[in-house]
């Protein structure tokens, strides 16, 4: 089997990764080739994305690529969903790109429910109710700027529109708009007429997989990499992710862990009914229009903007420091609900988290170890939660998670989580979304044959760490974390 080679641009919400992938004789080797800060600005008193900037990292990226000389068969771009861009009918992006944490998503969600039930947009997404969503960002909009734009893309998808010219909307992103209606697998002409979005906005969705044509010509020109396809592969990180897993047989969920945790299972067909909604699960669409049930819930977010707040007041700690001050302190000693809406805004996080072990009549952590071991403890605790809501939806009995992402690199979490939940876990790989993300396009070049070869691939090409649960203390533990979620 000959040598080939793929880019995946994986954009995250914290960075973004230029990455090479190399396909040989089974085996997938990804090589890092040009990392970059991606964070918000403030635009007067929003918060957005520096699209712009993002764009040429990227192309930063693809001339690193090119002076390696491989010739690459294709790239893709995958990211985190939600946001999007708008597009004049000259193709010149409309700015600003509103980021998801920005204040207007809360606005936009209460004028949507105004306008249509929450019951009637379950039905006809299976998305679960986030402030964050496309669908309650677009709530907020100024119908100028709706009335000016001619093409809505997501950050993937826009960013395989600039390199290619080809403006469609990939099936796992479009899923997670909640604009999108599983079961007719087309946008939802209903939610879309209820409020007066223009239809010509939404474009044509396309399945993973799809080829978008050749790199631009000035693209190629800048970048010196010619004959180079265009891909739309999984272009939300978590589908790429899930495709790039190294599972096999029913009976595991996965835990995309980093900013955001995202837990689920993988499914045939869409869960749309009383218990996903009042459970608050979503449903988005990945490789093969398989469908990820899963939970979208609190993540790292919450110790990176500990990280930040702490550096401001010249205590610049790095992950690993935090960490081990986290595992030498005491097990337990306090427990927050990290889904509670506090946390979900940016701002001095460690303040947030003592007034709510205050609130909650508990010991109040104040150095960074103690504060960063409620925060690992809490989260592996919500995953137990999840995990057997999961269950409970699905009927399925869980006899292992994989987890993926960022997050994989924080040791003590992973062990807390196996300890938590009681089951086996297998850590990696690491950078799966872009494992995913290339051999999505390896198979839309008919390179690889089918998702079952992929992902042995993936258990083939990359060491897995498997952690066995020790159960001791985590029980109680997970009572307390109860009483605090349901509020009892």
């Amino acid at each position: 089997m000959k040598t080939t080679y793929y880019i995946a641009c994986d954009l995250g919400a914290e960075s973004g990764r230029v990455i090479e992938g190399t396909l040989n004789n089974g085996k997938l080797a990804l090589s890092e080739l040009h990392r970059f800060s991606n964070q918000p600005i403030k635009d007067k008193d929003s918060l957005c994305w520096n699209i712009p900037q993002v764009f040429q990292e990227v192309l930063v990226g693809l001339r690193k690529v090119a002076e390696h000389q491989d010739p690459i068969a294709s790239l893709s771009c995958d990211s985190w969903g939600v946001d999007y861009m708008l597009f004049e009918a000259d193709g010149s992006l409309i700015t600003p790109t509103y980021h998801y944490r920005d204040a207007r998503s809360q606005t936009g969600m209460k004028e949507v429910l105004d306008k249509v039930p929450w019951e009637t947009i379950y039905a006809e997404t299976g998305i679960q109710k986030m402030p964050i969503n496309t669908l309650f960002q677009l709530g907020a909009e100024k119908s100028k700027r709706l009335g000016k734009a001619h093409q809505l893309l997501s950050v993937a998808d826009g960013f395989n529109y600039l390199l290619s010219g080809a403006a469609k909307m990939e099936v796992s992103m479009a899923s997670t708009t909640q604009l999108y209606n599983p079961v007719t697998k087309n946008w939802s002409d209903k939610l879309i007429h209820a409020l007066k979005l223009p239809s010509k906005l939404f474009p044509q969705i396309v399945p993973s997989g799809t080829p978008l044509g050749p790199l631009r010509a000035d693209i190629a020109q800048q970048t010196k990499l010619e004959d180079v396809q265009v891909i739309a592969s999984c272009s939300h990180d978590t589908a790429a992710a899930v495709a790039g897993l190294p599972a096999s047989g029913q009976n595991w969920a996965f835990l995309s862990s980093g900013t955001w945790s995202l837990m689920g299972v993988e499914v045939p067909e869409p869960i749309i009914n009383d218990a996903s909604r009042e459970l608050n699960f979503t449903n988005e669409i990945g490789y093969g229009n398989s469908v990820r049930l899963l939970k979208n819930i609190a993540g790292l977010w919450i110790i990176q903007e500990c990280r930040r707040h702490w550096a401001e007041k010249e205590q610049d700690l790095d992950y690993d420091v935090m960490t081990h001050l986290a595992a030498s302190s005491p097990p337990f000693e306090s427990l927050i609900n990290p889904s509670d809406p506090r946390f979900l805004e940016p701002g001095d996080m460690p303040s947030k988290i003592q007034a709510f072990c205050k609130e909650t009549g508990q010991l109040v952590p104040r150095k960074p170890g103690p504060i960063v071991r409620c925060v690992l403890e809490s989260l592996a605790l919500l995953y137990r939660r999840t995990l057997g809501d999961i269950e409970k939806i699905t009927g399925r009995k869980i006899e292992r998670l994989h987890i993926v992402g960022g997050g994989t690199k924080n040791s003590l979490l992973n062990h807390f989580t196996a300890n938590a939940l009681q089951i086996p876990v297998v850590i990696g790989p690491t950078e799966a979304a872009a494992a995913g993300n290339v051999l999505v396009q390896a198979m839309a070049l008919n390179h690889v044959p089918s998702l079952e070869e992929a992902r042995k691939i993936v258990r083939d090409s990359f060491s897995m760490e498997i952690i066995q649960p020790h159960v001791a203390a985590w029980s109680a533990a997970y009572d307390r974390l109860e009483k605090l979620v349901s509020g009892a």
